[in-house]
């Protein structure tokens, strides 16, 4: 078959591997110094850049970092850290939007060529590859802007969650024109995890994870367990020595 320039480009974008992402800032008011904290033998942090390494269908392991020890940790496990995220980027009011954004930008500057990117939540270390290579590939088989990792939950704005009306009385978050007396007759309702696959050119069109048209990939909830306080770190303490 005769090459043409498009036929290569057409080739090329076939083939890229996407990068992995896995954004770890310093700062922690739940459990100081999260992201490194020790858990199943190996800093935190250390388990997500293991699976993502062994899954062998990244380019590129990056962390996305503000601290230097953290960044020497993550180099240590086998991730690179092109760049130190500013510190305005490491706030707890910072959005991920925001994170994402500047390391894809950061990451064309310096030459790395992508067109698929999978955040990483280095509190969720119980992704397993199978979900990436799954996730990965839904994204490049349909025409979609993000595929996103849930789970269905029993936490449920239809039936059994409320908040605080304007008037002080609590109130369901959710209506439905049928009233719901239990849980099964329910919409579902799906939580969302610390692993995204994310059209990068769609991304820098909508400046934001959450674009309209996103797939869903169904994981077990203890696969998507995300760790933020001293409770959910003794769970995966757990979790790991039974491995």
């Amino acid at each position: 078959m005769l090459k043409t320039r498009n036929n290569s480009k057409i080739i090329k974008m076939m083939f890229m591997k996407p990068i992995c992402l896995i954004a770890a800032r310093r700062g922690s008011k739940g459990v100081p110094k999260k992201n490194i904290k020790p858990i199943g033998g190996k800093p935190l942090i250390a388990h997500t850049i293991k699976s993502s390494l062994e899954s062998k269908i990244f380019s590129h392991v990056i962390v996305s970092t503000d601290d230097n020890e953290i960044a020497k940790i993550a180099k240590k496990y086998g991730a690179k850290v092109p760049f130190l995220r500013p510190k305005k980027l490491a706030t707890e009011n910072a959005s991920m939007d925001k994170v994402i954004e500047h390391a894809i930008n950061k990451l064309f500057s310096l030459g790395y060529d992508f067109d698929v990117l999978v955040n990483r939540d280095c509190t969720a270390p119980f992704i397993r590859i199978s979900d990436i290579k799954k996730g990965v590939s839904l994204l490049n088989r349909k025409k979609n802007d993000l595929v996103a990792a849930v789970y269905k939950t029993h936490l449920n704005p239809y039936f059994n969650m409320m908040e605080s009306g304007s008037n002080g009385f609590l109130k369901f978050s959710k209506k439905t024109k049928k009233c719901v007396t239990n849980r099964q007759d329910a919409p579902i309702v799906y939580q969302l995890t610390g692993f995204q696959i994310i059209n990068v050119p769609r991304f820098l069109k909508y400046k934001k994870i959450y674009m309209p048209r996103i797939l869903p990939i169904e994981i077990p909830s203890k696969t998507g367990l995300m760790i933020d306080n001293e409770l959910e770190f003794q769970i995966a303490d757990c979790m790991f020595r039974k491995r």
